[in-house]
């Protein structure tokens, strides 16, 4: 196996620091990080919070504005989420009682993480 590069090294670490600090502003509205990093043969979601009923399926991308974020998750990317998704939520004892909701957290630089709710809707 090939080192990893510098650069993408320092993107991981900020990757991470950044799903830490989404993690936190979620934890400060109530939720409970179930999942981090959940990964699945189909794709990864970064993060998966529960309050009561309601599951979040997170992603989350460190970039300059709001803007670039949202831009960043694509429609195959959200398919890829929605399809790891489908695969936890499989996994869960009271699946038939949870709403699931896609959002989005945008970490910027010098600001509290953006939480967007539903930032897309599932196609299936």
């Amino acid at each position: 196996m090939t080192p990893a590069r510098p650069e993408r090294k320092k993107a991981e670490r900020r990757g991470h620091a950044g799903e830490r600090r989404a993690a936190l502003a979620l934890m400060l509205k109530g939720f409970r990080i179930v999942e981090r990093r959940f990964k699945t043969p189909l794709g990864e979601i970064d993060l998966i919070a529960r309050r009561g009923d309601l599951a979040l399926i997170v992603e989350v991308k460190a970039r300059p504005t709001l803007t670039e974020a949202m831009e960043a998750v694509g429609p195959q990317a959200e398919r890829r989420i929605e399809r790891a998704a489908d695969l936890w939520l499989a996994r869960q004892a009271d699946r038939a009682r949870l709403s699931l909701r896609f959002d989005l957290i945008a970490v910027l630089p010098r600001r509290w993480p953006v939480h967007v709710p539903a930032a897309w809707m599932a196609r299936g």
